[in-house]
């Protein structure tokens, strides 16, 4: 499944029936989980029941598509169904008690309710919102897949206008030759990371370097009257300079991360827990701003497409141990080159990223490992071995 994203252009009637939309998914939504709370609906089928009950009663859900109707009732119990699993896990600290929506931004049709033009340049939706015919402008060619492919169109309200969201049913992969080398990954704030052979990446700190104009935008904002023509102005240009920065950290982590599958065979990097780092609030704003989480997601799914192995091995001691000889060398934050009794002295993340890979190629069949096998089939690895190319690697 792939989501091509394309800019809407209509007019601003147009634009306030989406408004419109956007209000409605968030009413459905909060009601379907308040009838949970009340102990009425137990399943996703109860919620999906009482969508028809909200559509008689109230004129306004009524006029959207009875599927996107059910749709935001699906948003409601996904939340609820999360709630259930981390209580099931026993994660500590809050599970995540599902909460109202204040501010909704999407509405999403499933099979009814919109119509592709024979063009593929403009899309009709259908329902009683009267949002009509919009016009489609992107990069992406839909002419080359067939409209029973796609699955899902979501309408999305962003700081600079409105998108079209196409969930397309197809499986991508590409076929590129081995290169039978093998690397670890560390990240860190002072440089993105460092692998395994010494290279490093400068780490773009997007956030810091727009830091001055957010907060400029945002005494705006503060200034202005509630509920003022003036402060929603001011608001839209904050969104437009907080989302400039959003577009920038992932065009950073897809090509980056499009850059190191294409030249490995094996790519070994850590198993961070995000949310536990952030709360040293000394380090939680350049952490957040480095982004470590999406460059990991896309690692994994560029591994998939390209029919490469992505291993997250255990953090723990990666910096603290030799990766010469094994010896445990105590060292802060602050000690930025790795000295070691029997001679070995590196830079700190150049060590850490050559512990991670050789954890790496030890690591028998664990769960953030993909490999394609020779009936184009993904599985588990069992255990890899150490210095071995790809295409000796045993697949189950």
């Amino acid at each position: 499944m792939i989501v091509l994203e394309f800019r809407a252009y209509g007019k601003s009637k147009q634009f306030s029936a989406i408004d419109e939309a956007l209000r409605a998914v968030q009413f459905i939504r909060n009601k379907a989980l308040r009838f949970w709370m009340d102990g009425l609906g137990k399943s996703q089928y109860d919620l999906n029941k009482y969508c028809a009950v909200l559509a008689k009663e109230f004129p306004f859900a009524n006029e959207l598509n009875s599927m996107a109707r059910q749709a935001a009732a699906e948003r409601a119990w996904s939340a609820i169904s999360r709630f259930y699993d981390n209580c099931k896990k026993q994660i500590p600290g809050k599970k995540g008690f599902p909460r109202f929506q204040k501010d909704n931004r999407s509405v999403e049709y499933k099979s009814s309710g919109w119509k592709l033009a024979e063009n593929r340049k403009s899309i009709t939706f259908t329902d009683k919102k009267g949002i009509g015919t919009l016009k489609l402008k992107g990069t992406r060619d839909l002419n080359f897949y067939q409209p029973d492919q796609i699955k899902r169109i979501r309408l999305v309200k962003r700081a600079d206008g409105y998108y079209v969201h196409l969930c397309v049913s197809v499986e991508r992969r590409e076929k590129i030759e081995p290169f039978g080398s093998a690397i670890g990954l560390d990240v860190g704030l002072q440089e993105f990371y460092t692998d395994s052979k010494g290279m490093t990446v400068e780490n773009p700190r997007f956030l810091r370097k727009s830091e001055r104009r957010l907060k400029q935008a945002q005494r705006r904002v503060s200034k202005r009257v509630k509920g003022s023509k003036n402060r929603g102005k001011a608001r839209q240009i904050l969104g437009k300079r907080h989302l400039k920065i959003s577009r920038q950290r992932k065009d950073f982590a897809v090509k980056l991360a499009r850059c190191v599958v294409r030249s490995n065979d094996l790519i070994a990097y850590e198993d961070l827990r995000i949310k536990n780092m952030v709360r040293n609030h000394c380090l939680a704003k350049s952490i957040n701003d480095a982004s470590w989480y999406q460059f990991r997601v896309y690692l994994e799914y560029f591994g998939k497409v390209f029919g490469k192995i992505t291993i997250a091995v255990t953090p723990n001691g990666t910096s603290q141990e030799c990766s010469s000889c094994g010896t445990v060398v105590k060292k802060s934050l602050s000690t930025r080159t790795h000295v070691c009794q029997c001679g070995t002295v590196l830079d700190r993340d150049h060590n850490a990223a050559r512990n991670i890979l050789s954890r790496g190629l030890s690591t028998a069949g664990h769960v953030g490992t993909f490999a394609l096998d020779a009936s184009n089939a993904w599985g588990e690895d069992t255990a890899t071995l150490a210095g071995a190319i790809l295409p000796e690697q045993v697949t189950s």
